[in-house]
């Protein structure tokens, strides 16, 4: 693992950030590194004229962070768990943009964080028949008509262990966002569940080694949920609850929620009942109607293409942007579609139409992770 000076000073400002996530991702943000917030540690007012006492004074535990962060380090390395600084291209674009995302993260898997595709599913840790029918019924209709989407969740008791395991049962790829470090797994029960997905999708935290599972934690983790997907769905859950606080965080950062309803006066139906009678979520049904919202039908389209066996054209006809991309592909083949965006400078909406019109003609084809790559 090649650790970088800036992700080890990203680890260590995550220490001592890790109360006021926020402010510490504002300070990164105007000195652009975390390298950069270590070197002007004893002079930030000279930088950042408005820092408040409390700031300042943390910067001073910089130093005692750095040790304490060598040593996580040293842990990563020899356990294959990967720190990803908020400016590493494979740190999680979506959640990049949320105004309290941590600095660092610690990463454990192998599926694409940046992939194509990404939802959240969340809910009551006490999940019921019906819960587990809709989870069951959803994941399996979804995988029908998009195959590539990375389902995250946390791993907890209820709607978020049986979202995993019938995402792994499908062949997703799941995602599992933990309120302590990797260096166990909490529950005990899920330890199985959490090796499987390690092999299809992966573990990720913001939490250090040695980091119990508290009560805050799992409040804290819930924006790295409702952060990393384009939407999150509640299942089931009460009127209060950790899947209502990970609705939330959703729609204070812009993402699609939506909501499975129930039987009136059933309690674990009440909270996703109150979010669409509140306009808070969309009403969901099934895969189709969530498809439909999202405007995702032309996974359906590529896949049928792909099932008839649709082949490139000799010759096709490629527009302006299309050549634009295809020239990117011949000297870096296999890329994610966020890193095609960035290189050509082409507007996001732009570069995911031409990437459909290029697999219609069969020009580029989208591997798992939401990789494009050139066919021959």
């Amino acid at each position: 693992m090649n650790i970088t000076e800036e992700t080890l000073c990203a680890v260590a400002l995550s220490r001592i950030g890790r109360s006021n996530p926020a402010d510490f991702l504002r300070l990164y943000n105007n000195l652009g590194s975390a390298k950069a917030v270590y070197d002007h540690r004893d002079n930030i007012l000279d930088v950042i004229p408005d820092a408040t006492p409390r700031l300042v004074k943390a910067l001073q535990n910089l130093p005692d962070a750095m040790r304490t962060a060598e040593e996580e380090i040293r842990f990563d390395e020899a356990h294959g768990i990967t720190p990803l600084a908020f400016n590493d291209e494979a740190y999680p674009e979506r959640l990049r943009h949320c105004c309290d995302a941590p600095i660092v993260l610690f990463y454990r898997g192998t599926a694409d964080l940046n992939q194509r595709r990404i939802i959240s599913i969340v809910g009551t840790r006490h999940c019921t028949v019906y819960g587990q029918d809709l989870i069951r019924k959803f994941v399996t209709d979804l995988h029908e008509v998009c195959p590539e989407v990375l389902i995250v969740s946390g791993l907890a008791y209820g709607v978020d262990i049986c979202a995993h395991r019938q995402a792994l049962s499908c062949g997703y790829e799941t995602l599992g966002v933990l309120a302590h470090g990797l260096d166990y797994i909490y529950p005990t029960a899920h330890r199985d569940t959490a090796t499987k997905m390690l092999g299809q999708g992966g573990l990720i935290t913001e939490f250090t080694t040695h980091t119990n599972a508290d009560k805050l934690n799992f409040i804290r983790r819930n924006r790295i949920v409702a952060g990393m997907a384009d939407a999150t769905l509640l299942v089931e859950s009460a009127a209060h609850g950790g899947g209502l606080i990970t609705a939330g965080i959703a729609d204070g950062y812009g993402r699609d929620v939506f909501a499975f309803p129930g039987n009136v006066g059933n309690v674990y139906s009440e909270g996703c009942n109150n979010l669409i009678r509140n306009n808070k979520a969309m009403l969901l049904t099934g895969a189709a109607d969530f498809v439909s919202a999202m405007g995702w039908e032309e996974d359906s389209v590529i896949l049928r293409a792909r099932k008839a066996g649709i082949e490139r054209q000799m010759f096709p006809d490629l527009s302006e942007d299309e050549e634009k991309i295809v020239s990117l592909l011949r000297d870096n083949n296999d890329l994610n579609v966020n890193i095609i965006v960035m290189r050509t400078q082409l507007p996001s909406a732009t570069v995911t139409s031409s990437l459909f019109s290029l697999e219609l003609k069969g020009v580029v084809r989208m591997y798992a992770g939401g990789v494009y790559h050139l066919m021959d």
